[in-house]
Order: structure tokens, then sequence, then C-alpha cells
């Protein structure tokens, strides 16, 4: 079993959002160097999503469910960041509660210290697909330097996809294979950011234990697919990646995430190049379950629609696979699946195949056994 050695960095980086630009801020980036004596260093950076800061989402301490502890074992140097606005890096504007989406202030009982409920002091979203893709790009060239390596694996989740996926169309160069859990994928979405920047709106969203509870257990379909216990311990890694928001709200606390306007990710842009499935093998994963990251029933807003299938059709290389898995949902990293899906893309960092193919469909069962999909 390798030694794991983790180490927590703050990377610094000159900020493109609006709400701070131009500042030097930290960005938080996790280290979980497995890499055994005298090898060359096989990193890997993991991406959060919309809702999750990355620790609660890869590196779960609990049981098996640390998805980066997995990698690490298995001799990666295993990278985790989380962008502004989310979990342990800067989060501008958001520790003033009256910025808290107008529609949420409710949750905050009682009350923050001197808060009186209103429209927010900073009338806009907060981040936006620039500076996101720049935060990404700052991380990748700290990771480079600091493994001498060329190129990294890329590991997201959900919404990380609006960000990994671009970034390596334009990066091919960078980038040595691309893994996405439940992309979120809306494939006739805009291609070009809004005419102006910051866009209006507010900085920040809350969520709830609750909210986490009942929004998880709506794709809950078979008997074990959550263990007992689980939100508990996935809320509890959430409130300690917020130490601002754990304390406001009622006794659970309150998770804050970040407002952000997105473009550049569709079925246009997914096939620039032919680099994706070209010089960046892809594997798409995704839960039978799946509510989210497949949209049903479809939305008729084409920026809320979202399909895995319909980003794997837009994939243009040769080099692309999708997994199914049964008995999943969104929230795979936390379910009865996680360990295969550990297995999964231990084989894939290792071997870019998948039942021993780069091209091609397949469900995955509750054993880990793979067959071509129907």
């Amino acid at each position: 079993m390798a030694k794991v050695i983790t180490t927590d960095h703050w990377v610094w980086h000159t900020s493109t959002v609006p709400a701070n630009k131009d500042e030097e801020v930290e960005l938080f980036v996790r280290e979980r160097n497995g890499t055994p004596p005298g090898q060359k260093r096989r990193p890997v950076l993991m991406l959060h999503g919309r809702s999750i800061p990355v620790l609660p989402g890869f590196d779960l301490r609990y049981k098996t469910y640390s998805w980066a502890g997995a990698l690490a074992q298995a001799g990666y140097d295993v990278f985790m960041m989380d962008l502004q606005g989310s979990g342990l890096s800067a989060r501008p504007e958001m520790d003033d509660p009256r910025n808290v989406n107008p529609a949420q202030q409710n949750l905050l009982t009682p009350r923050p210290p001197g808060f009186v409920p209103g429209p927010p002091h900073y009338p806009y979203q907060l981040n936006n697909s620039y500076s996101d893709w720049g935060e990404l790009h700052t991380v990748v060239e700290f990771i480079r330097k600091l493994c001498e390596v060329e190129k990294i694996a890329f590991i997201g989740w959900s919404a990380a996809a609006f960000w990994m996926g671009p970034y390596a169309v334009k990066n091919p160069d960078k980038v040595e294979s691309l893994f996405l859990l439940a992309p979120i994928f809306p494939p006739k979405g805009t291609s070009n950011p809004p005419a102006t920047l910051p866009q209006p709106g507010f900085p920040t969203f809350l969520s709830t234990k609750k909210g986490l509870r009942d929004g998880w257990a709506g794709e809950l379909h078979c008997d074990g697919q959550r263990e007992d216990g689980i939100v508990d311990v996935v809320w509890d890694a959430m409130q300690k990646s917020d130490p601002v928001g754990s304390v406001w709200g009622d006794y659970d606390g309150l998770s804050r995430y970040r407002n952000f306007v997105r473009w550049g990710w569709n079925e246009t842009t997914a096939a620039q190049g032919g680099v994706l499935g070209g010089s960046v093998p892809v594997l798409l994963v995704y839960g039978e379950y799946d509510k989210q990251a497949n949209t049903k029933p479809p939305s008729t807003n084409p920026e809320l629609n979202f399909s895995v299938p319909a980003l794997y059709d837009s994939v243009t290389g040769a080099h692309k696979l999708m997994v199914k898995l049964a008995c999943a949902g969104h929230s795979v990293p936390w379910e009865k699946q996680h360990g295969n899906v550990h297995e999964l893309s231990k084989h894939w960092l290792k071997q870019l195949k998948v039942d021993g193919k780069t091209h091609g469909v397949f469900d995955m069962d509750v054993d880990g056994n793979l067959s071509p999909a129907p």
C-alpha cells in the first residue's frame, strides 16, 4: 500500500472575477501524493461542480469514500482545487449575508449579527467562464511546474465539465485525459459570453442539510443505494469547507455556493478541432437515475436542458467511452457505486480503456461488471 502524503497548497492567482478584479487571491488546492519512491509523478486534477466543495466531493474521510485517497493509494499524485466562491478558496462578496439570494434570505434565521434582509449590496452574479478558466489554468500551471510534467489527467464531477471540457479543447497539450462524472452539458447552450459582465443578480446561493437529503432522495431507487448516516457525514464535511456559512441559520448551519454565468460548452464547442476523443481521450460516466445531468423531463430552456449521451455524440474523436452505472444518481461519489467508480477511474488512468476498448457505450452493474449497452 502506497504511503500517501497530504499537503494543502494556497496557490496565488491574479483574480479576473469582477468583484475583486486584479487582486491577488489564494486558490485552495489539496494534494494527496501516493507516488512510489523513485518514480515520476503522475498528476491528476480533480474539480468540483456547482454546489459541493472539492473536499466533501472527492476526499470524504469516511470508510472507503475518498476518491482522491483511492487514487493516491494506487500511486497517483492527486490534486483537488476549489474555484473562487467555493470551499476554502477566496469568496469575494460572499461573507455579507445581504448578498445571499433574496429568495433564500429567510434561511438566515436566527439572523447573523447586523443583518437586515434586503436587496444585495453587490447586485451581480459572482463568477463567469472567463474567471473560472483562468483559475483552472493557474492551478494547471502550478501542478505542471511542481510535478515537472507536460500533461495532467483531469477528473471532474457535474458542472466541472463547464470548465474542464472547454479547457481541454483549447489546451490539449496540457491535458492527458478527461474523466467526467455526471457531466452537465447543454447541447444547445450558448457559445458566446453576455454583452456585459458582471451580469445582474446576486453572488450567493444557500443549501441546507434538509435540501441535500431530500434532493438526493429523489434519485434513490435501489435498496442500499445510499448508506444510512451518510447525509450527516457529507453535511459535516461541507460545513468544514465553509466556516462562515456553517454558523449562519439554525443549528445545522448553511452551505454557501457561488452564482456564476457560463457559456462555451455545447455540441459545437465540444466538437472543435476533434480534440476531445482525439488528442484528449474522454470517458463519461453517469448514474441511471441521475436527473441533474440528464434533465427529466427535458427543459424547454436550452441552457437548462442537459444530456450526457448528447455530450458523447458531440465528441468527434474516436477515443471516447461512456458508462452508465446501475442503481446510481447524481451523488454517486457517496453512494453504493462509489467503489466501482474508483476502480473504473484507476483502470482508465492506467489503460485509457474500458473493458479493453477505446470506443463504445457500456453499462456497469452494482458488482462492477461491464457489458456493452444494448
